[in-house]
């Protein structure tokens, strides 16, 4: 058996004494850090937190089930029936504007119909539009055009105009598109090819803005030109007249909705010279008071 003197003892005593004078006696800044390489501390910690956290697991605690074909076929078919692109008949109709007028000759009653019947891809589309002033129909048509979808968002149309008034009843050839543009901007193109080589462009649009969840102002604007004059109806060439709109309704039901607005319509060129041989003005401001509905 080692055993050791209390000698030894004082000697190593003494040792480790010197030694730590000498470590703080040491210049510290002298020493260079640089060279104690392989020394990545980042992965030291990252391999000291890795240590004390347990592993991930790899299943859910509650297995999510499989997808069978009922889900699969869940997903695509509406409670009422209808399937995309299928062969079955739907139906809408569009009471757009449906208002009395404070004109300048008196009460106006106007109307701005349309609706169709068809399914997603190709359609029966109805339009009528026109107004009466104290019970005189001054201006009335309807239009039966057969549209089809070329995107999800647009339609071409074609089909036959008939105009009931002003002057004798009159027939055109319609051809043009309609759908939604940029920012849900609603606008309709249609051009006209009429008896006795009479042509016409029509441009309208309108947009939706939502003040609050029910209540929306409607800016509107429609544009109508002519190829040459027709001094029988009052048309002259070129851009013929114009009218701009704005309306704010309230949406007591989405279907049913009151409104009230301003109306401004100008006519331009020899059709407003036509206006003014009638003793009507270029230009007039109305207020309008009326219904939006659909179903």
């Amino acid at each position: 058996m080692i055993r050791f003197t209390p000698v030894f003892f004082a000697f190593m005593t003494s040792t480790a004494m010197a030694a730590s004078d000498g470590m703080q006696g040491m210049d510290h800044s002298q020493m260079d850090h640089g060279q104690m390489q392989g020394m990545d501390h980042s992965q030291m910690q990252s391999m000291d937190e890795g240590q004390m956290q347990p592993a991930a697991p790899s299943e859910s605690r509650t297995p999510i089930p499989l997808l069978t074909d009922a889900d699969r076929a869940a997903v695509y078919v509406d409670p009422a029936g209808h399937h995309v692109h299928d062969n079955t008949l739907n139906s809408f109709f569009l009471a757009d504007k449906l208002e009395w007028q404070d004109a300048d000759d008196g009460s106006t009653l106007a109307w701005d119909l349309s609706g169709w019947v068809g399914g997603d891809i190709d359609r029966l589309w109805l339009r009528s539009e026109g107004e009466r002033t104290n019970g005189v129909t001054e201006d009335a048509e309807i239009q039966a055009l057969w549209g089809h979808a070329i995107s999800p968002w647009w339609d071409v149309v074609s089909g036959v105009r008939q105009d009931f008034k002003p002057g004798a009843p009159q027939t055109w050839a319609a051809f043009g598109v309609q759908g939604m543009a940029l920012y849900n901007f609603e606008a309709q193109a249609t051009a006209f090819i009429g008896e006795g080589g009479q042509s016409a462009v029509r441009l309208e649009g309108d947009y939706d803005i939502l003040l609050t969840n029910r209540l929306i102002l409607q800016p509107t604007v429609e544009l109508n030109a002519y190829g040459k004059n027709d001094p029988q109806r009052g048309i002259g060439a070129g851009l013929s007249n114009t009218e701009a709109g704005l309306r704010l309704r309230y949406e007591i039901r989405r279907e049913f909705a009151p409104y009230l607005g301003v109306t401004w319509n100008r006519t331009y060129g020899n059709t407003a010279d036509y206006a003014n041989d009638e003793g009507e003005d270029r230009s007039e401001a109305r207020l309008v008071l009326g219904v939006r509905m659909w179903f």
